[in-house]
């Protein structure tokens, strides 16, 4: 490609000046257009052929509906039509076994000294007047000690109201001496009664004079916290109780339930509840107290029940409680193989025309006699499901559609 350049050369001087203009005007006119050339034969050399190489759009393939599935030979799975089921709506809470507050009896020693023998452990089931510890205590020999002087004192002040009254009688000894005298042999006696009972506080039997406290067990049950050892000290009841004995025949069960789900919960009502070690076993327990105090931070309250124990509950054991509501709703139910468990959900397969079946997730409830299962949402009474949805999600004649 050739392009002429015009030579406009310098402007002369002593000439026409429009003629000069005009020259000029030609030559612009002409290397603007030689400029545009240029630049349009250089943009088709650098323009690409779509038909050599360019790429194509993309093509976007529908994929099938994973809920809907067709058989070869539906009529080799047979359906079952929803039965109804009348229920009221529950709520479902865990909870933890404790002791009874109430039932709790502590094993505590008034006199202070050391631990010579501790005759039962964390754990022990015993019977009420069975020994548990023996205390050395120097507070029991000085309550004895006390004991037999008052005795001594009270036998000296028997004989001298005896002889004042002999005197008296005689006319030895004039009234007031008499007065005297049982005065003082009534402060004798009270004195016995007292250091008596001060030793009986302290564990010791006056018959038996010795600084060894024996401390038995208030109650039967179950020993349920212990803090002593041998050759441990106690201060009386300046220390920790000994051991805390409790009455496990009846026990509690303390369950969080949610602000949003107190309306299930009144007290004097009962609710079911099974344990996790034993969950085919249920039990009815009767809901004593409602907490006051709702916990800020998980928007909780603490529900009480109480339950007597058959013998297999151990303290601190997870339980599941169920509350029951009082108004009934109508649900579904299916036999229990119809129930595909899958990715952590339910689903039924309900049938369709030309062969074809369609996944349907439901929320299940609980089991019923019969191999029978509560559908609570998902499907009504009335509708037909496969009776096997596993076989049907396994079979070889399985295709998404």
């Amino acid at each position: 490609m050739s392009i002429d350049i015009v030579d406009c050369g310098p402007a002369r001087t002593g000439v026409d000046t429009s003629v000069d203009a005009a020259r000029w005007r030609a030559c612009a006119t002409a290397a603007g257009l030689a400029l545009v050339l240029l630049l349009a034969g250089c943009g088709a050399k650098g323009a690409t052929d779509p038909a050599a190489g360019a790429p194509e759009p993309a093509k976007v393939e529908q994929e099938g509906n994973a809920d809907l599935v067709k058989v070869a030979h539906p009529d080799q799975f047979p359906t079952a039509i929803a039965g109804r089921y009348d229920s009221a709506p529950s709520l479902n809470v865990t909870g933890v076994v404790s002791a009874d507050v109430s039932r709790n009896v502590p094993v505590i020693s008034i006199a202070s000294g050391r631990i010579l023998e501790v005759r039962a452990r964390l754990g022990d089931t015993v019977t009420k007047g069975q020994l548990l510890l023996r205390v050395q205590s120097a507070d029991t020999a000085s309550a004895f000690s006390d004991y037999r002087q008052a005795v001594a004192d009270e036998t000296l002040a028997n004989a001298q109201l005896a002889r004042s009254k002999i005197l008296y009688e005689k006319g030895a000894i004039a009234q007031k001496d008499l007065e005297v005298a049982q005065d003082v042999e009534e402060k004798a006696k009270v004195t016995v009664e007292t250091t008596t009972e001060h030793l009986r506080v302290l564990g010791a039997d006056k018959d038996h004079p010795t600084a060894v406290v024996e401390i038995v067990a208030p109650a039967s049950g179950v020993i349920t916290d212990q803090q002593v050892t041998t050759a441990s000290g106690t201060q009386g009841l300046a220390s920790p109780n000994a051991f805390t004995i409790s009455d496990l025949s009846h026990v509690w069960i303390v369950c969080d339930v949610y602000e949003n789900d107190l309306a299930f919960v009144h007290v004097d009502e009962y609710g079911e509840v099974r344990l996790n070690a034993y969950p085919d076993r249920v039990l009815r327990a009767r809901i004593s107290n409602i907490g006051p105090i709702l916990d800020p931070n998980l928007r909780t309250l603490k529900v009480r029940l109480e339950v007597e124990n058959p013998g297999f509950m151990r303290l601190g054991m997870f339980v599941k409680a169920t509350f029951h509501g009082q108004k009934k709703e109508a649900h579904a139910m299916v036999p229990s193989t119809a129930v595909l468990h899958l990715h952590d959900r339910d689903w039924v397969y309900e049938p369709l025309e030309n062969g074809q079946f369609r996944r349907v997730e439901v929320s299940g409830g609980d089991m019923l006699p019969g191999k029978m299962q509560e559908i609570r949402t998902g499907i009504q009474p009335g509708q037909r499901v496969v009776e096997n949805a596993l076989v049907l999600q396994n079979t070889g004649d399985v295709s998404g559609q």
